[in-house]
């Protein structure tokens, strides 16, 4: 199995509102983020999926704040696949800043090629065991 080390995102001045918190929209950015730096770390990164035509839209988002976050806190985010259909693939991230829990997150997206949804295995088999590799 390839474990896929927790990616780091420091929080940047314009990402926080007046109260000096990190504002929520920006988590799915982190994750935006997160999931790109963990795709390239398979050897998979977006430029490759796009070259190769794969289209990944997320499908559903769901985010769960448990603490702020700060000006330059340095957050590190952990992705996980956390289901994989024929059709679909999930992912779960945690987020924490020294070692505290600020942050779940899930997203889920499918694949298309010309617009039409694919079976990743069978259209992208080199992604898919990619992926599988992970779990």
């Amino acid at each position: 199995m390839l474990k896929v080390p927790p990616y780091v995102h420091e929080v940047k001045y314009y990402e926080c509102d007046r109260m000096g918190v990190t504002h929520h929209s920006n988590y799915v950015r982190f994750m935006e983020e997160a999931r790109i730096w963990w795709l390239d770390q398979l050897g998979y990164g977006f430029e490759r999926m796009e070259a190769e035509g794969i289209v990944s839209p997320v499908v559903s988002i769901s985010v769960n704040y448990k603490h702020t976050t700060t000006f330059k806190d340095r957050i590190e985010i952990e992705v996980v696949v956390s289901e994989m259909s024929e059709l679909k693939l999930s992912f779960a991230y945690t987020m924490k800043v020294g070692g505290k829990l600020v942050c779940t997150a899930s997203s889920t997206h499918c694949f298309l090629d010309g617009g039409r949804p694919v079976v990743l295995a069978d259209r992208f088999p080199q992604l898919y065991s990619a992926i599988v590799s992970t779990r």
